[in-house]
Order: structure tokens, then sequence, then C-alpha cells
């Protein structure tokens, strides 16, 4: 194994996020390779990594030029000296790593371009960058793409624009990227930028089992692309299988021999595979006249900023004195909801493991005139620093919380179980593990048709339509996105919505439902 600039997640808190901040992981031989493979196709004899590390990229360059009887020069830049190290101790010599320039390649970047280029660049959020960094990174993206990209794109897409920016003429690049490369608020522009100025070549996805980095919550895929005319269609591979070495003999040979049972490999029009995702396999045709924001509305989940504070278990409450009225009964994860529906019994069980149900749902009420206990308790909020947070900070007073009226159905916002959709039997208000969704009618058969649609088979199989993609086959849906949710035409037929009912947003018959700040005038039964 080799260290990446991605996926693995460390033994402990300490190390992992220490990792964060850096953006350095571990990757496997058998990628690397063939990545070195791919831009080294064409004859070339040198080799730039902007992200060195450990030096996968280096050893996968020397393994192919033994195998080939090549000669192959290295270089490359590294921001974190302490890590060349590490390749030293990977039977790295002094010498491999002698054009190595430690500096930072995005805001000071070689002054010559490459032919080949491969990389595995840091994956570091945006939130992770400071204020300063993300102003730069706008300059950077106006003067190579002439557009600012989206707030939310780590750094690693500055890293793909950059060096794309730095390939010569013909010249190749390979980099392994994280699943929003195609999938985030910025990919449209990205991509639209990419997809005029080159041509890619390839997309190569896994299959979760076979994914590079196992037990881990980002999708990863390897973008091959030329500085050359666009080209109207790709190949999009699918490994099926872990440490395939087909996956290298296949770019070795110019991605020519048959494919093999531990890949799947289909030729995509571009312009198909900008419009379903890279990241996406190909979708048959499925005739959809409506979406899921034609029936319904999708907020997110209650954002407390502080879960240990605001959201307690029925001891936490009983010891602390607060009384009921100033609780709703809430979710707060996915794994705390096993079945389809949430039900009493639901909660009940959860209480009697001792897991958090209580939110504490402030109106913001003049703070003389709560009750003793609980003026207590948000003085010892105060004391814990709480105001001071970044979300919790945004709110006046701070300890006025969010409020949702009890949706008919949640979604879960990231999970791995094939049914996401979930009947909120309880009367429960979700947290942000979750999203609401309201339907636009209040009728009960419509509820009742409608609950049928999102419980098909056929609605939940096109969830991976529109949602991002992460480790072991989750799939995460932003509200925006989940009302772009196609409702297949024949589940529509099968659970017979009436013609009126599926009217209503086409012709104004109903209105959307707004859902108001709720007014608590009962206590919370237990």
């Amino acid at each position: 194994m080799q260290k990446i600039n991605h996926y693995k997640l460390p033994s402990s808190g300490q190390a992992r996020e220490l990792l964060r901040e850096k953006g350095q992981f571990w990757t496997p031989d058998w990628v690397a390779e063939a990545m070195v493979e791919y831009v080294l196709v064409d004859n070339s004899n040198s080799l730039f990594d902007p992200a060195v590390g450990a030096g996968a990229f280096f050893r996968a360059g020397k393994t192919i030029a033994k195998e080939t009887g090549r000669y192959i020069s290295l270089s490359g830049m590294e921001i974190d000296s302490s890590v060349l190290e590490q390749a030293i101790r990977h039977s790295l010599s002094r010498e491999d790593i002698a054009n190595v320039k430690i500096g930072d390649f995005i805001f000071d970047p070689p002054n010559k371009k490459f032919s080949a280029i491969v990389a595995n660049p840091p994956y570091i959020r945006h939130h992770r960058i400071s204020l300063e960094k993300k102003e730069q990174l706008k300059q950077l993206s106006v003067k190579v793409t002439g557009k600012i990209l989206d707030g939310r794109a780590g750094l690693h897409i500055y890293f793909l624009v950059r060096a794309l920016a730095l390939l010569e003429e013909n010249g190749r690049l390979a980099f392994i990227m994280s699943a929003d490369t195609c999938e985030g608020k910025f990919s449209n522009d990205l991509w639209n930028w990419i997809s005029k100025n080159y041509a890619l070549d390839a997309v190569i996805t896994f299959e979760p089992d076979a994914s590079p980095f196992p037990n881990v919550d980002t999708n990863p895929i390897i973008f091959f692309l030329r500085k050359s005319l666009p080209q109207e269609k790709f190949l999009w591979v699918r490994c099926n299988e872990s440490q395939t070495e087909q996956l290298k003999l296949w770019v070795r040979s110019g991605c020519q021999v048959a494919p093999h049972k531990q890949m799947t490999i289909v030729e995509r029009e571009l312009s198909e595979g900008l419009a379903t995702g890279l990241s996406r396999r190909p979708f048959a045709n499925v005739a959809s006249k409506y979406v899921l924001g034609d029936f319904a509305q999708v907020i997110r989940g209650v954002a407390t900023g502080a879960n240990e504070f605001f959201f307690l278990t029925e001891e936490q409450i009983k010891r602390i004195g607060i009384p009921d009225r100033y609780f709703v009964r809430a979710i707060g994860r996915t794994r705390d909801v096993p079945d389809k529906e949430i039900t009493r019994e639901t909660l009940n069980s959860l209480d009697a493991k001792g897991r958090p149900t209580f939110l504490l749902a402030l109106n913001g009420e003049p703070f003389d005139k709560y009750p003793e206990k609980l003026r207590e308790y948000l003085k010892n909020g105060e004391k814990m620093g709480l105001p001071k947070r970044p979300l919790i900070s945004q709110r006046k007073p701070w300890y006025k919380t969010e409020s949702r009226i009890v949706p008919p159905f949640l979604f879960a916002y990231l999970g791995r179980r094939n049914s996401r959709f979930i009947r909120n039997m309880a009367g429960i208000i979700p947290l942000t593990g979750f999203l609401c969704v309201y339907p636009k009618s209040h009728e009960k058969e419509f509820i009742e048709r409608l609950w049928k649609i999102l419980d098909h088979p056929g609605t939940v199989s096109n969830l991976a339509m529109i949602g991002k993609s992460y480790g072991d086959g989750a799939v995460k849906v932003e509200p925006r996105s989940l009302e772009k949710l196609p409702i297949p035409d024949n589940v529509i037929e099968q659970i017979k919505m009436p013609v009126q009912m599926r009217l209503f947003e086409k012709d104004k018959t109903y209105k959307a439902v707004t859902y108001p700040v709720r007014k608590r005038t009962k206590t919370v039964a237990r």
C-alpha cells in the first residue's frame, strides 16, 4: 500500500482530524500503476506529480519503467516536506525525489508545461479552506476557466484546474478524485470548461466491494484527460474486483483489449455522461413526466448546532427537571430507524436503550419567562461557550431553535439502506440526518398514495440518478435534488394516482403548503 491524499480513515479521532487538515491518506499500487500507464502510453519519458506525498506515483513510474524497459524521469511538488521522508522509507531513493520542489502547487506553480501529469490531490473540503485562500482560488478559477466556481469546491478541484492548465499540447493527465468532482454544485461549470477544452478518454469507477479505499465514506473516481480537441465519446469503466492487474493491462493496450469479467467497459456519449453524471452508470431511458417536487416539498431536518445540549434522553430531562412542554420528540440518526416506519414503539425502544429522543425546542421567549430549571440549564450552556459556536451565534437569542411542522415522511439524508423513505407514524421531528418530505396536499388519499409511490422500488432505484455517491454504496441527496427525483410513469399508473392529483402543480389547482413555526400548546406524551 502507498500513501494517497484521499480517503483512508485513521484509527483514532485525533489522527483522523490531522489527516483531514493535510488531506493525506493511502492508495494501492494497482491504481497508481494504471494511472501512470495512461499518461506514459505515448512514450513520454517524464512524469510530473503535483502532490508527491509518500511517492505512490513515483514508485509506480519506476515499476512501469522496469516492465517496459524505458527510462522515466520523475519530478513533482509537495507542500509538506515531512512526507518525503516517508517516500524514502517506502523504497524511493534520494535521487528519485531530487526533482521534487517543496512548495504550493496551486499558488506557486511551475513555470513550464508537462506532457504527463498524474496525481491524487489533497482532499481538503471547502470548509477547511481559509477565507483568504478562497478569494485567491476564485481569482485562479476566473483566470483559468473564465468563471468563479461555486464556493463548495474543495482544494482538490483547484489542483485539477491548475494541472489541466499546465498540460502540453497532446499531454495527458490522470487524476484520482472524489465523486463530488462531477456531482457537486460546481461540477456543471467545471465540466463545461473541461469538455470544451480537453478530450475525456475514460472515467474509471469502482464497485463498493472493489474500492481501493474500503470502509471509507468517499467514492473514488479516476479521470483520464488529454490536452486535445474534445471528442464526442468516452469509455466508462467499472472495476468489479479489487487488486486487479487487468486495469493496468487494459490501459497498456491503449484501452483496446476486450473487457474482462473483472471490469465492465461501456462506450458512452459525452453529452449523456455529463447529463447523467460521470460517476454514475448509464441509465436506461425511463419515462418520467413527473418528479417528486410536483407532489411534495422537501426541507432539511433541524440543525441544533450542539446536539449534546439540545437533544436529550428521557433520563436526562428527568434529572435536569425541565418541564415536558419545552420538548418535542425527535430522531437524530438513521440507524435509530431500523424499519420503514417510525412508530411509538420505535421511540420506546430508543428510550430503553438510552438514546436521545427529546429535542429542546424554544421559541426565543424572554429569558426571565422560563422556569428556574430551564434558566439554569441555559446558563450552563453559556458557560460551555455555546453562544459562540458558528451556527448558534447566528440566532437571536442563541437558544432559539429551528422549528418544523411534523413531516408525514422522512428521507435518510445519508445512508446505505435500500429503503430510504420513512413513514413518520410517531409524529417526530427529525434532525439533520434526515430530510422532511411534506405532501403538497393534506388530503388523506393523496398522502396514502404518495407513500406507496415513495416506497415503490421503481422510485427508490432512481435515487442514484440525483444523489451524491460516497463509499460503500452510500448516497447523499440534498433537498432540492430530492425534489428532482424522477417518478416513473408506470409507478404513477400502478398506484393509480388520480389525474386531478397528478396535475395540481401543472394547473395550480393546489398551492404549495408552507410550514410556519409550530406553537407548542401541549406537553410531550411519554
